[in-house]
């Protein structure tokens, strides 16, 4: 161990010497193992690392890849890069010979490091190419003989099939119109659920891919699925939501491909073959929920033995399989679960249960009675004034599970093919006190690695970081949601470009973003304009329903989010055609250079006040905003366009973009520096967009702190304005009114939805009023993570991780202490590893923690106990201590 001492700036530096590499993390296009790619040059990305605390830079790298014989099962040399003398760890393309369809490869890679030292070779991983077109489908389309309608009960599928030989692997490939859940033999095929998940189903439907080698067993074997109305066809938005909006009938396409250990194969496919029947679930709907009559199920109707001679044969439909794609984002998965809190009786006499926590998901029951007795289970995010259970915010939404007993012998229920938003449960229908033994709360969200934690000497910022984490995961169902309860759920744009920098620290959003933003250029109009929902189902198909600044800049923010949160360039090749087109739109609808038509949600619940006699409202001209989102959308695009190698649009976007910032300053602001609209949300645009020349820059941030003063340190700004808010006073010199603002808890503000005792981000400032009354019920929604945008601010300041280069290849660490905090700790697991940021102030001393991965380097800045005088270090991966 060295340790060397800083005398310049009174730093002692800690520093552990090097040891061997090892390899970590291999991923396959993101995912560990895939069982199903498409992308013709899947690419590779690995992690280094050490037994001890100090690591070079990556200088090499080899990459062997192997096919697995399908009839042996043994591997042979298929690719080698050989030795390839670069840092890169991120996404290396394989550029061997063309992969074929069903074929199972593995790979591995070693390194050498800077210092000339060599890895050994890495485990091995897996992955298997999709089917990768419409050929390879065996199977057929099918579904009920009889017509199934949405309010109607479930369909049920089946057959049986013998197997006679030893099975080496089995891999089944399943999508369907509607929801689906398989089984075989009685078992639950995967853990996934609301599959085959939410695309643009007319262009792109996913299919996903199973192991189900342990389902299956000599002799005779069966396969049961449950298809339901799920966003296929159910009644999607509250604005004239119509059912079938991407068709009338259910269907199933399923296919599973046994490989035998004397390398013969067996294709069961779905057919004419199959028959089909209904069940114990009556109805299931997003909306409104799930009534399960239990005297109705067909026991083992997935399973071998069943009698299904009274079934009816189902039939072939004539449904396209041009548009499957494999599914590249992490599914739908079951996660944490909540047991009652407080069970209690409201005024009105309702039974209650307060799970503590606003979750999506259901509650399971366990419940005995009779025959015919119904258990119904209500949901509610809130209770009224007085303690009531209050639903008047879901809207149309029933949100309500109905379970039917079949005998006197105890239960256990969980809907089907809906979800709920809830914190608090209503049961009607049981006799007695309730058990709380008998009711869990069950989490369900896109199983996405948690990569992000923060936590300071605050509780209230703590809260407020667990509401934000809780905002996302009940809005990450594999669309990034408004909101999770009312009749509504939908992908709306604005809510998720203004999270997706929380959102990337928080969890891994990589695969769920590229997913999505697919879908984003799928259902862009060909205009250019952009729907205000992705997947687009407000478009009556002769109007479009889109096209709002801040709303469509999704089609640019969230891809250059994504590449500078995890490096991926292959994001901005995939979208850039897509975010082109929008800024192209743009740029058709202005004037003189100004985007002054349209229809625009500007800055979108933004404080106001009723009977506003003297302009206390924050109102923000919709054009200016719009002037300063064509502006960023630009920018982006002019810097993707440079990554890209496209000059000429470089060229091209760098003077249009001059053009429009000169368009904004001659109609937006004075000669003073003045901006026409004099608001928080506007001074915060003009200087995080660079809209206003250099020497008006300051005077703007002069007068965005003393219209905060005005407002007695309080925020006014809304979607749009919020989440740059804090960042531009900081970028400005003032982090202390950031603080301050961060800090207030009184409304308007981040903390005052905590002191009313919100467990997840709210849609308005004051949804729950200080009277305890409620805003309107209209649009109100207690789970809406727009305003947790707040997040990227607090893991990049107060903890200070900041990535320098795309996806952290260069760091940057920078704590700013404020707020009276005496300690803050963060830490994000970035592509190449784990980034910590702790610190903590002891008299007039601060301690100073950090990690950096391996094959990335840091630029380190040390602030005293005040605060101020920062020192910087450069360093390589390591762990580091800090005294100052």
């Amino acid at each position: 161990m060295r340790i060397r001492l800083i005398t310049t700036c009174f730093l002692f530096v800690c520093k552990i010497s090097a040891a061997q590499l090892s390899i970590t993390n291999l991923l396959t296009e993101g995912q560990i193992n895939p069982l199903s790619i498409d992308a013709p040059a899947p690419r590779f990305s690995w992690q280094a690392a050490s037994d001890i605390n100090k690591v070079n830079m990556q200088a090499a790298y080899q990459l062997e890849v192997d096919t697995i014989d399908a009839k042996s099962g043994k591997s042979g040399n298929f690719w080698s890069s050989g030795k390839v003398l670069s840092s890169q760890s991120l996404y290396v393309p394989y550029r061997g010979k063309a992969l074929k369809t069903g074929q199972s490869y593995s790979w591995r890679v070693k390194i050498w490091d800077t210092g000339g030292n060599q890895s050994s070779w890495s485990a091995r991983a897996k992955w298997t190419m999709g089917l990768l077109s419409p050929g390879d489908w065996q199977a057929k389309w099918i579904g009920p003989s009889t017509p199934d309608a949405v309010n109607g009960p479930a369909p049920l599928l089946r057959t049986h099939f013998l197997l006679h030989k030893e099975i080496r692997e089995a891999t089944a490939f399943i999508t369907s119109h509607g929801f689906y859940e398989a089984q075989i033999n009685g078992r639950k095929v995967g853990d996934a659920y609301l599959t085959p998940g939410w695309t643009s189903y007319n262009k792109r439907l996913q299919y996903q891919a199973y192991n189900v080698k342990e389902l299956l067993k000599s002799g005779e074997n069966a396969i049961g699925v449950m298809l339901g109305s799920g966003w296929y066809r159910s009644p999607l938005g509250p604005y004239n939501p119509r059912p079938d909006f991407y068709g009338k009938n259910l269907g199933l396409l399923l296919q599973i491909k046994i490989v035998y250990s004397d390398g013969s194969q067996q294709m069961i496919v779905s057919d004419e073959s199959w028959k089909s029947s209904t069940g114990a679930l009556r109805f299931a709907e997003i909306y409104d929920g799930s009534v399960i009559d239990s005297r109705l199920a067909q026991q083992g109707w997935s399973s071998t033995g069943f009698d299904d001679r009274n079934w009816q044969r189902v039939k072939v439909l004539d449904f396209d399989k041009y548009n499957l794609v494999a599914t590249t984002n992490e599914p739908v998965r079951q996660h944490e679960t909540f047991k009652p809190v407080r069970i209690f009786t409201t005024p009105r006499g309702e039974k209650v249960i307060d799970f503590g926590q606003n979750l999506v998901g259901w509650v399971q029951v366990t419940v005995k009675g009779h025959a015919g007795d119904s258990i119904k289970i209500s949901h509610a995010e809130v209770l009224d004034k007085a303690g009531n259970f209050y639903t008047e915010n879901l809207r149309a939404a029933k949100a309500q599970n109905i379970y039917i007993l079949k005998d006197e012998d105890k239960q256990t229920f969980e809907p089907k093919f809906t979800w709920q938003g809830f914190r608090y449960a209503k049961v009607e229908g049981v006799k007695g006190e309730l058990n709380p033994a008998d009711f869990t709360g069950v989490a369900i969200y896109s199983d996405m690695k948690v990569t992000g934690s923060f936590a300071c000497s605050n509780p209230l910022l703590n809260q407020l970081q667990h509401n934000i984490q809780w905002g996302q995961k009940g809005n990450f169902l594999d669309v990034p949601t408004d909101c999770p309860q009312r009749d509504e759920r939908l992908g709306w744009t604005g809510d998720a470009q203004v999270f997706s920098r929380t959102a990337s620290f928080n969890m891994n959003v990589h695969n769920f973003f590229i997913k999505w933003l697919k879908d984003v250029a799928a259902d862009q109009y060909a205009s250019g304009s952009i729907p205000h929902i992705i997947p687009d189902v407000f478009t009556d198909h002769h109007n479009e329903v889109g096209g709002s600044s801040g709303w469509g800049d999704v089609s640019t923010i969230v891809p250059w989010t994504v590449y500078t949160a995890y490096g991926d360039k292959q994001v901005l090749e995939n979208q850039y055609g897509s975010m082109k087109a929008w800024v192209k739109y743009i740029e058709k609808q202005t004037r003189k250079n100004l985007w002054v038509t349209g229809d625009h949600f500007g800055d979108w619940l933004f404080y106001s006040v009723n009977n506003d006699r003297d302009g206390t409202s924050a109102i923000t001209n919709k054009y200016l905003i719009a002037q300063c989102f064509y502006a960023h959308s630009t920018q982006i695009l002019l810097n993707s366009a440079k990554i890209l190698h496209k000059n000429a649009d470089v060229k091209y976007y760098t003077q249009l973009l001059q053009r429009i910032k000169r368009a904004f300053v001659k109609e937006y602001v004075t000669t003073n520096g003045l901006i026409s609209s004099d608001t928080q949300t506007a001074y915060v645009l003009a200087l995080e967009f660079d809209m206003l020349p250099l020497n008006l820059r300051k005077q703007a941030a002069d007068r965005l702190v003393k219209n905060i003063a005005q407002y007695n340190y309080h925020l006014t700004t809304g979607f749009l304005g919020t989440p740059y808010l804090c960042d531009a006073l900081s970028k400005f010199g003032y982090a202390d009114v950031a603080y301050k603002l961060l800090l207030q808890d009184t409304y308007p503000s981040w903390l005052y939805p905590i002191k009313a005792g919100a467990t997840t981000i709210w849609e308005r400032w004051d949804g729950i009023r200080t009277d305890g009354s409620f805003e309107e019920s209209s649009m109100n929604s207690y789970n809406h993570y727009a305003y947790g945008a707040i997040g990227d601010w607090m893991y990049q300041n107060i903890t200070g991780i900041q990535a320098a280069e795309p996806g952290y290849k260069k760091i940057i660490i920078k704590p700013v202490l404020g707020g009276g905090l005496s300690w803050a700790e963060g830490a994000y697991d970035c592509p190449y590893g784990r980034i910590e940021s702790k610190w903590k102030i002891s008299g007039n001393k601060l301690d100073m923690t950090v990690t950096i991965p391996p094959n990335t380097t840091a630029d380190i800045f040390i602030p005293n106990a005040q605060g101020k005088s920062y020192k910087k270090v450069s360093v390589e991966g390591g762990l580091y201590h800090f005294q100052r």
